[in-house]
């Protein structure tokens, strides 16, 4: 295992000890953007890649500031965080609004910042249409389901996660939006799912996400 160097020494802590209340959390600046600038790195293959930072994690808006800097987006799942991301000034396409027990106002306020809304289940579709109409630009969530672990520890188990929508799930909530009218655009696969063959070729694609999704769980 690879030994982790504290990027600050005791003398610091020390002299911040007596500046600052405790207790306090001290972050490395410069070892957030040059995690981040190598991540970026690694997914350049794929144009118009944006990490989403979420914000859960560490509701902090030095750290949301930090890393919108460097080109990542704030994914939200409360007023509370819509808000975070909003005083930073995270707009539109940079926030991706992703919640599974969402009141009306939260879907409403995403909204009007133009945030991504990532749907987790199909029965939000009529629920987001009748509070605020259905966007132009939406998103499902999808839980691939297996087993990932490595060596004889079980990691995780998405299938008997609540989040996320089953390949089933996925194509009724696409089923659900097609009867309303709304089409849905796969850019890289060129496919639309008000085309007689869309539904057909999203089933084959969950199919094989799925089956990717075994596959790796299985060799890792």
């Amino acid at each position: 295992m690879n030994s982790k160097i504290v990027p600050f020494s005791t003398e610091i802590i020390s002299n911040l000890e007596k500046i600052t209340p405790t207790p306090f959390h001290v972050y490395d600046e410069a070892g957030i953007v040059d995690n981040a600038v190598a991540f970026k790195k690694a997914f350049q293959w794929n144009p118009g890649f944006r990490n989403y930072f979420a914000v859960k994690a560490a509701p902090n808006p030095s750290l949301l500031k930090l890393l919108a800097a460097q080109g990542f987006g704030a994914d939200c799942s409360s007023m509370a965080e819509l808000l975070l991301a909003e005083k930073v000034g995270l707009r539109g396409e940079q926030i991706m609004f992703t919640s599974n027990d969402t009141p009306a106002e939260e879907f409403v306020y995403a909204r009007k910042l133009g945030a991504t809304i990532n749907l987790d289940d199909y029965t939000h579709v009529q629920f987001l249409k009748d509070t605020c109409g259905i966007p132009e630009t939406i998103s499902c969530r999808y839980n691939p389901g297996g087993t990932f672990s490595i060596s004889t520890t079980i990691m995780d188990n998405p299938g008997d996660a609540k989040y996320g929508m089953t390949k089933d799930q996925m194509i009724e909530a696409y089923r659900i939006m097609k009867e309303k009218g709304v089409e849905v655009y796969f850019e890289k696969e060129n496919i639309y799912t008000l085309d007689s063959k869309g539904e057909l070729l999203i089933t084959i694609m969950s199919s094989l996400a799925q089956e990717e999704s075994r596959s790796i769980s299985e060799n890792v």
